[in-house]
């Protein structure tokens, strides 16, 4: 017999738009609001409930453990060549991200260019996109937490793996790309 659950209930608010002439009910507009306490309230409700249900579950532990072993192999990303120098990434097998690195070489030591996994307490910091200068000395890359379609960009010197002061906030479905003088 499945046990009923209690899940928290969502206020249904009187939002209403008008998309030319047409009203539509918008009525939980306001958990778009990720700042809001109602918001985050509601969001820990709901976890509450959730975890509960799968930390129940008998079978989670191993079937946790059976996944970790599959999952844990070291991965390569597609690599690909600027100027001198040959870009890639690397899992190690259970990292968060993938880890991007140079060489100038195919038989050299490799350089880390960039980890996202030191860039969050929680892993949740992903390199959206990267694209590499003309002359392949400098990265242009972008950061999304948690999965968000809004990005960060950033300009990296790829020897010193120092950031530029370059900085682009609240970024969308941009392309990033180089004029051939590397501006």
């Amino acid at each position: 017999m499945t046990k009923a659950n209690n899940y928290p209930e969502a206020r249904k608010g009187d939002q209403v738009d008008d998309y030319h002439g047409v009203k539509v009910a918008d009525p939980y507009r306001w958990l778009e609001d990720l700042d809001s306490e109602e918001t985050r309230t509601w969001v820990e409700a709901e976890n509450k409930l959730s975890f509960g249900f799968l930390n129940s579950i008998p079978a989670r532990a191993a079937i946790k453990e059976r996944l970790t072993k599959l999952w844990n192999y070291e991965k390569y990303g597609i690599p690909f060549k600027e100027s001198n120098r040959y870009f890639y990434t690397r899992n190690s097998g259970l990292q968060n991200q993938a880890v991007l690195y140079t060489v100038t070489a195919l038989d050299a030591q490799p350089q880390l260019v960039l980890d996202p996994n030191t860039l969050s307490t929680d892993g949740t910091v992903a390199l959206s996109g990267t694209e590499v200068s003309p002359d392949g000395k400098l990265l242009a890359y972008g950061l999304s937490a948690s999965g968000s379609d809004w990005q960060e960009w950033k300009v990296r010197n790829v020897e010193t793996g120092q950031d530029l002061s370059d900085h682009l906030k609240w970024v969308k479905f941009f392309p990033v790309s180089w004029a051939r003088d590397g501006k």
